[in-house]
């Protein structure tokens, strides 16, 4: 049950009557007519700007217009007030009984109210992470992962068919260094004092075991032979290390993929591989070209050449300059890979593509969308979204590196410290693109200040009160199937009314934050349930008759404990698309 889109439909209804009735043309646009809550809860429940959209191409008043409007709306059975407000908006207040149903739609529906209807139409893919298989991820790699994966589960809760994915980037020069820091820890572990790591090869201790793994697996044998025989042999394994790694800190976080894409696969077949084939293609259609780039403002880079090149006319939808497809050397560069990953995907059938990206990847954006324009015109469309900045602290003060890394501190040790449900909770509790200070401290606190804890709290709060009535009323049924058939006309306190209108706004998040790839909205959205349900049991502290079990009051208790259980089902639905755990008791 969406009151939302209940009463879109009704206002359609609303102005085809007045069309019929000749206040009205036929025909009107309506795509821009929204019903949704008012920005000031005190003006209503609903409001509409349609009289707002519609006065102009109507040629009349927008109060007038809605004047009309509200008449017409004065008469629904659900509606207890309709005004005009300001030059035209429409605010609409509903009769409690409106409300009471929907908490009947929520133990009716349990786990799957706000659930969107299924539209395998357009099947989204939706690649995240896709760290370098050269070492154990870091905290930035954890909100890019934590984001990635609650938004894919956000989409599917929406109704959505998505495909989980993760970029292997296994070709390129990145992974022979990987190769090259591994051989040197193949010569540590058979004896050999290497000393300081050399500048420019990867330091962290985690690369011991694989080097360890090579001497036990091959002894002394790789010591006599060339680099150009080593080097595929230490890389592949070097790679599959990483990315066993990689998993197990996936796994941690509860972060998932349906398909792990390999960038090296692209790069195979010569001739006849994806890059060169995708290339041919858009070069036949005028997409690529032999020619000159302009040299960067500023500051020329040591290593800019100023030659002719094979070029993806990428100015022509939508970027601001052409992007190199070759090097100087003949081998395809980075964005050649990436214009043949993205055709590959659309090969599969995605028609929607989502890309999250490192906060230092915000140049990619537009390349990656003028890709889409070239590879599938409108029948694609791109989306690329940055996780931004992590920084990570404890009591306010920052984080020293982590010796098993070298260089930063690993997600791992993040996760082992805090717990999986603090990082990923607190990864979404701020939006994607927005710098986030991570304190350590701050978010294993049993505070209302700590939004994990103060959501989770009240999930648990809820089976607490259950246990309260089992005890208190033993002959009580507190079946769900019973509850869905209790006297809700008794909740007429205003704090429980409060509550059941913000449950209705449920299915309403569940679409904004899809439509918007938001997640963090669910997350906002949870903490104000929590907290609204924290204050009415509070209240209820030093008010007996505001209990949620009241010993004499078998009916009342009935239509509160329905109550309680649709504020449970809700949090753990929430909780469960963010992918955070929703605790009977916490501990």
């Amino acid at each position: 049950m969406n009151i939302f889109d209940i009463y879109q439909h009704r206002l359609v209804a609303v102005i085809g009557q007045l069309a019929a009735e000749g206040k009205l043309p036929q025909g009107l646009d309506l795509s821009r007519v929204v019903v949704e809550p008012p920005r000031d809860g005190s003006h209503g429940d609903l409001a509409t700007n349609a009289a707002m959209v519609l006065a102009k191409p109507a040629g009349t008043n927008p109060r007038a217009l809605a004047q009309l409007m509200v008449v017409a709306f004065a008469r629904d059975e659900g509606v207890e007030s309709a005004e005009v407000a300001g030059p035209g908006f429409i605010n609409l207040r509903l009769r409690n009984d409106v409300f009471h149903k929907v908490l009947g739609a929520v133990l009716a529906a349990g786990p799957d109210f706000g659930r969107g209807a299924p539209k395998p139409e357009r099947p989204i893919n939706v690649e995240y992470v896709s760290a370098n298989p050269t070492g154990p991820m870091h905290v930035g790699h954890g909100r890019g992962a934590v984001f990635g994966d609650a938004l894919a589960a956000l989409l599917a809760f929406a109704g959505h068919a998505v495909t989980r994915e993760y970029y292997i980037n296994d070709a390129g020069a990145q992974v022979d260094v990987l190769a090259r820091s591994v051989f040197l820890r193949y010569r540590e572990a058979l004896g050999e004092k290497i000393g300081a790591i050399p500048e420019g090869l990867y330091p962290g201790d985690y690369l011991v075991p694989v080097g360890r793994k090579l001497a036990d697996g091959h002894g002394r044998s790789l010591l006599d032979k060339p680099e150009e025989e080593w080097l595929p042999l230490v890389r592949d394994v070097a790679i599959a290390a990483m990315m066993d790694m990689i998993r197990d800190d996936l796994a941690a976080l509860g972060v998932r993929h349906d398909v792990f894409f390999s960038e090296r696969t692209l790069h195979e077949g010569g001739r006849n591989g994806a890059i060169n084939a995708v290339i041919s293609d858009l070069e036949a259609r005028g997409y690529v070209y032999n020619g000159r780039l302009p040299p960067p403002k500023g500051q020329l880079p040591e290593d800019w050449e100023d030659r002719e090149q094979l070029l993806f006319r990428a100015t022509e939808v939508g970027d601001d300059i052409d992007r190199p497809l070759m090097k100087s050397d003949g081998s395809y560069t980075y964005f050649a890979a990436d214009v043949a990953y993205l055709r590959d995907k659309y090969a599969r059938g995605f028609k929607e593509l989502v890309y999250v990206l490192g906060a230092d990847h915000g140049g990619y954006v537009k390349r990656l969308q003028a890709v889409g324009r070239a590879v599938g015109g409108d029948d694609v469309k791109v989306i690329a979204l940055l996780a931004q900045l992590v920084k990570l602290l404890r009591d306010g003060e920052p984080v020293k590196m982590s010796k098993r890394a070298g260089s930063f501190v690993t997600l791992r040790e993040v996760i082992d410290e805090v717990g999986r449900d603090a990082v990923r909770f607190m990864m979404l509790y701020r939006k994607n693109d927005a710098p986030l200070d991570f304190d350590l401290a701050k978010v294993v606190e049993q505070t209302k200040d700590n939004p994990v804890f103060y959501v989770q709290y009240a999930h648990a709060r809820c089976a607490s009160i259950f246990r309260q009535a089992r005890e208190t009323l033993p002959d009580l049924d507190i079946a769900k199937e019973k509850l869905a058939r209790a006297s809700f006309g008794v909740l007429a306190d205003e704090a429980e009314i409060n509550i059941l209108k913000l449950m209705a706004q449920y299915p309403r998040v569940i679409e904004a934050g899809a439509q918007n790839y938001e997640p963090h909205r669910l997350a906002f959205y949870l903490y104000e349930l929590a907290a609204a349900f924290h204050g009415l049991w509070n209240r209820g502290k030093d008010s007996p008759q505001l209990r949620f079990v009241n010993q004499t009051d078998t009916e009342l208790t009935a239509a509160r404990l329905a109550l309680v259980e649709a504020v449970r089902s809700v949090l753990a639905s929430g909780l469960t698309v963010l992918g955070v755990a929703a605790p009977d008791e916490m501990r």
